[in-house]
């Protein structure tokens, strides 16, 4: 092809790009890779495959969506002036007292042009352009799909199955001079739509009732029912044309006089350029900074107390999957945050792998040994762990609580919660953030419009119009920014809460940590994280009310160890610990014993122990142990007969059933953990025993999963290509065009092919080519059968012929090959200009 002959198909025109230029449109449609194909012709084909071009266009901004919806209802081809005036009008008034910005568009339609040939969806010169047929199909207008621009059929299209005697009523009553030759009638009339002055002549004269019927069809849908008798002013629209018959009961108002309507425009409002973002507020950065540090250290808290929460094992696993409603209202209300919240918290501990289910017959969710490296971590560490989770997961929290497509209630951690468009959208969210001054908060409204336009929902049903009588089509004239329906949209609200919640943002403004981690990575994000994060304490305040206060946070053994003596009363800045008797019997049953607890007590309290709190460690710990219990079902024993005289003359021991073994043993049908549980509400302080008699010691944390990995990510299509691919693949497909394209440098040999059949010589023939392209480093094309029978064609260079076999450099699959000599069908040189 010449370099100023014009492509004649989408083949030729990716034929004549350049490697490069190849190589973008494989990385903007990586589906096109799936599998490399085998030549330019191949490449084309699947670029026009239905699933390929629904999948770019929904790629594509709103302008350049608006571009090629034009071109779907221009001529094909349509010279790059008829596109533009689709977009801008003619310059006539329509009455709209709309500006059509039409210098923006100009400015903007080459780069929305050079984004749809790009992406294959567009090919040709200035002079004629065509949008691929599968584009076309998909975005032109039809009654069960109406053109998301809101224009119906051309008058051809409409009056194709018009009678010759109907068309002539038609021009008649037109004024247009009468010809019996059907292509005549249908050009005469389209030609007085497109006419401007004819056209303003006629609907002078048309009833102010019609003109308002055309109104409610200008914008779309152009579809109305009408009645078997339709009133008179409809009646005029049809003797004339402006309304075509599709049914018996259906009209339309044809595109040519849509257009006169519209003064040219295929869309009532062209958006060149994206939707500006509106500044909620603007703050100081250091208090966002700050702000989002310490959002992001409650983040960190509410995870640990979660894994805590589960340390001996957490929640049975539903048989369908996830987690029950019971379950995530329980993990709410330890966590003390609304159930929403808490399912986010429990998604993302679950999406950084540092909860998974264990594996065992009566499945539960528990910590994963990975927690434990994870607790290790520095604060500014932990918080990017997560924080990267949660930017690369596509399970969706906020879908929780609602159904699937079957009606099924979706649980947290269940089945269906990934969205493969979670991850783009939310950098994306935060992308627009960075784009603004530090400090400032975008407004989200403005946000969720300015995803719209990168991204629009495919297709949309265009706003405004109605039927002569009854729209056919339903419309949609809602303000997209103010309904979120659509699932971007939701996410990307999600995802402004979420960053709220994680620390990602502070006050509504992006914080420099976060910055970091989007474009520097983890390192960068705690370096900056680091000293904003208070250092962690090693000491509390003991009170005289039986509380201790802890002033900021606590070094992790001392937050240990002070969660299982004393419980948590209160959060937030200082924390507030309180001793009770079941707390410190919950110390002794882990195996401390009273002297530890006050030596931990006067190290870590930078104010006396209070005495009210050494004589209730004293008291529980005299108390502790004195009753023991084990498995008969169960048994209580005591060296004391009047304690076990008390505890059956006791009602509340009733249900405990038990009977006197020997003076100082009880039995009880009960189960040891029922009986110590019973005894423990009665005011006793029993400890549970071995079947050596030794007491049972228990710590918390005991229960771990088999070593798990995260959740994996599901992508959204194939997964982009990198570098090293992509020139693989447009080589292989360079070396497989030029091998189906080639021909014979000798036209007169024997076995003459057409391009691309394979060729086929002698075995001496073969040996004595190969033999000399080997000597002159030059390439060949051959026919090759593999050892499954499967033909195929390649473009070789030999490197070296020997014992039946050729060594050469495979352009194809670009590498190097060894190939039996019996197995090449024939082989032909190619033409200087086709050798790679």
């Amino acid at each position: 092809m010449g370099t100023t002959t014009p492509p004649r198909t989408l083949a030729e025109a990716l034929r004549a790009r350049g490697d490069e230029s190849l190589a973008g449109l494989l990385r903007a449609r990586p589906d096109l890779l799936s599998p490399v194909p085998n030549d330019i012709t191949q490449l084309a084909t699947r670029a026009g495959t239905r699933a390929s071009v629904v999948r770019a266009l929904e790629h594509l901004d709103r302008f350049a969506l608006q571009t090629a919806e034009a071109l779907a209802v221009a001529p094909d081809p349509a010279p790059y002036d008829t596109l533009l005036a689709l977009l801008t009008g003619d310059g006539q008034d329509d009455g709209d007292g709309r500006d059509d910005a039409g210098a923006a568009i100009t400015a903007a339609l080459p780069a929305a042009l050079t984004t749809l040939r790009e992406q294959a969806l567009v090919w040709g010169e200035d002079t004629g352009l065509h949008l691929v047929r599968t584009a076309r199909e998909l975005l032109s207008p039809s009654p069960q799909h109406p053109s998301p621009t809101g224009l119906g059929p051309t008058v051809a299209e409409a009056t194709a199955g018009m009678s010759p005697g109907r068309l002539q009523e038609i021009l008649t009553t037109a004024g247009l001079p009468a010809t019996h030759d059907p292509v005549s009638a249908v050009t005469a009339l389209a030609g007085l739509f497109t006419d401007r002055a004819r056209m303003a002549e006629l609907l002078d004269t048309a009833p102010v009732e019609a003109l308002a019927v055309l109104d409610r069809l200008v914008w779309g849908p152009p579809y109305g029912e009408v009645t078997p008798n339709p009133a008179p002013p409809v009646q005029w629209l049809r003797d004339r044309g402006l309304l075509l018959p599709v049914s018996t009961r259906t009209v339309v108002l044809p595109r040519e006089a849509a257009l006169h309507l519209r003064a040219g425009r295929a869309h009532r409002t062209p958006e060149p350029v994206p939707p500006a973002l509106v500044t909620a507020a603007e703050r100081d950065p250091q208090a966002v900074d700050r702000a989002a540090a310490g959002q992001g250290f409650t983040a960190l808290s509410t995870v640990e107390e979660l894994l805590k929460l589960w340390n001996n094992g957490g929640p049975a696993i539903l048989r369908a999957g996830g987690l029950s409603v019971r379950e995530l209202k329980r993990a709410a209300v330890a966590l003390d945050v609304p159930e929403p919240v808490a399912a986010f918290w429990i998604e993302l501990a679950y999406a950084a792998g540092l909860l998974a289910p264990d594996g065992e017959t009566d499945e539960r969710y528990a910590p994963t040994p990975a927690s434990d490296d994870w607790l290790d971590l520095p604060a500014q560490d932990r918080w990017t762990h997560l924080a990267t989770a949660w930017l690369a997961a596509t399970r969706t929290a906020g879908l929780i609580g609602g159904q699937d497509a079957k009606g099924r209630a979706l649980s947290t951690l269940g089945p269906d919660l990934d969205r493969s468009a979670a991850p783009e959208v939310r950098r994306r969210v935060l992308a627009l953030f960075a784009s603004l001054p530090p400090g400032t908060a975008p407004d989200p409204q403005s946000l969720l419009a300015r995803l719209r336009w990168e991204r629009p929902l495919r297709t949309p049903v265009p706003s405004g119009g109605g039927g002569a009588t009854t729209p056919t089509t339903p419309q949609s004239g809602s303000d997209p920014t103010t309904t979120p329906s659509d699932l971007r949209s939701r996410i990307a609200l999600w995802t402004v809460n979420d960053a709220e919640q994680l620390g990602i943002t502070g006050r509504g403004a992006l914080s420099s940590q976060a910055r970091a981690l989007l474009d520097e990575g983890p390192d960068a994000a705690a370096a900056l994280l680091a000293p904003l994060i208070p250092e962690p304490l090693d000491h509390v305040l003991l009170q005289a009310d039986l509380t201790a206060v802890a002033p900021g946070p606590l070094e992790r053994p001392l937050a240990d160890t002070l969660s299982v003596l004393a419980d948590i009363e209160s959060k937030g800045g200082a924390t507030v610990y309180r001793f009770t008797p079941g707390s410190v019997r919950r110390a002794l049953d882990a195996g401390r014993a009273a002297t530890d607890l006050h030596a931990f007590l006067a190290t870590h309290s930078r104010t006396p122990v209070p005495q009210p709190l050494s004589y209730l460690i004293d008291d529980v710990a005299r108390r502790h142990g004195h009753l023991r219990i084990g498995a008969a079902s169960a048994y209580v024993r005591c060296d004391d007969e009047a304690v076990l005289n008390e505890i059956l003359a006791d009602k509340r021991s009733a249900t405990l059933r038990l009977r006197r073994l020997a003076p100082t043993v009880l039995a009880a049908q009960a189960d040891p953990g029922s009986l110590l549980d019973g005894l423990r509400e009665m005011g006793y302080a029993p400890a549970a025993e071995s079947a050596d008699g030794d007491v049972l010691i228990t710590r918390a944390g005991a229960r771990r999963t088999p070593p798990r990995t995260p959740p994996v990510p599901v992508p959204e299509g194939p997964p982009v290509p990198d570098t090293t691919l992509l020139s693989a693949a447009v080589r292989a497909i360079r070396a497989g065009d030029t091998a189906a394209r080639a021909v014979r440098r000798d036209p007169d040999a024997r076995d003459t092919a057409t391009a691309g059949s394979l060729p086929r010589t002698t075995p001496a023939e073969t040996l004595a080519t190969v033999q000399a392209a080997a000597m002159t480093g030059s390439a060949v094309w051959i026919g090759y059968v593999n050892a499954d029978g499967a033909a195929s064609q390649r473009v070789i260079a030999p490197v070296k012929v020997e014992g039946g076999f050729v060594t050469a450099y495979d352009h194809t699959a670009d590498e190097v090959r060894t190939y039996p000599l019996h197995r090449i069908t024939g082989v032909a040189d190619l033409p200087d200009t086709q050798a790679p």
